[in-house]
């Protein structure tokens, strides 16, 4: 599916939901892709999507060489933090996968010397053992560690169950409900096989990628 293609199903989702129109933002998902596959079948259609279209990079080193030749671009980091990428962390936006507090403090201290900080999501895990995230039960806790640090935490990320749409569905619904609780407004949920599920349990961001470069 091309970049229009997908966001007129975000936009038919949206509506099959009872939400806002444009409540739902695409994250394009790049990694992988080098910057003139992205230069054709991304950015000439980012102004379909009001605030233009994100890039998720999932590779800190990829993110780095991407982000030092394409500056002007909204990035994202979806992939896990390890604690000596932070460094490489200064383009980024927004990261999606935040676990744990000493990641925040490694953030926070590098973005002290940058001069502006990356807002964060608190990656949830989806109890599947190989997966990573936050046991929901400690969601509070972390939460309020990496507040602490001075970090903006603006919501909850998951990633589904492979293969299995009621295990997705019942995912982001508690998902969603968790971040109601906290007081989080954003909720990075949805990939290529099951956005729409996770629009129609309260999705704000859905991070589509092979879709867009096929």
């Amino acid at each position: 599916m091309t970049v229009p293609a997908v966001l007129a199903a975000i936009r038919a989702a949206e509506a099959e939901a009872g939400r806002e129109p444009g409540s739902v933002r695409l994250v394009a998902v790049t990694k992988g892709q080098g910057l003139d596959a992205i230069e054709r079948a991304v950015l000439p259609h980012a102004a379909l999507q009001p605030g233009g279209l994100p890039l998720g990079e999932g590779r800190a080193q990829e993110l780095r060489d991407k982000a030092a030749l394409r500056p002007d671009l909204e990035w994202h980091f979806i992939g896990p933090l390890q604690l000596n990428k932070v460094k490489y962390m200064r383009p980024v936006t927004l990261i999606h996968a935040l676990e744990e507090a000493r990641q925040a403090e490694a953030l926070a201290d590098a973005a002290s010397k940058w001069g502006r900080a990356p807002a964060v999501l608190l990656q949830v895990h989806n109890g599947e053992a190989q997966k990573h995230g936050v046991a929901p039960d400690d969601l509070r806790r972390v939460h309020a560690e990496v507040a602490a640090t001075g970090l903006t935490v603006r919501g909850l990320m998951v990633m589904a169950p492979d293969g299995d749409p009621e295990a997705a569905r019942r995912v982001f619904t508690d998902t969603a409900r968790r971040a109601h609780d906290l007081g989080l407004p954003e909720l990075s949920m949805g990939m290529s096989g099951d956005y729409d599920l996770a629009i129609h349990a309260g999705a704000t961001l859905v991070r589509v990628g092979r879709s867009l470069f096929l």
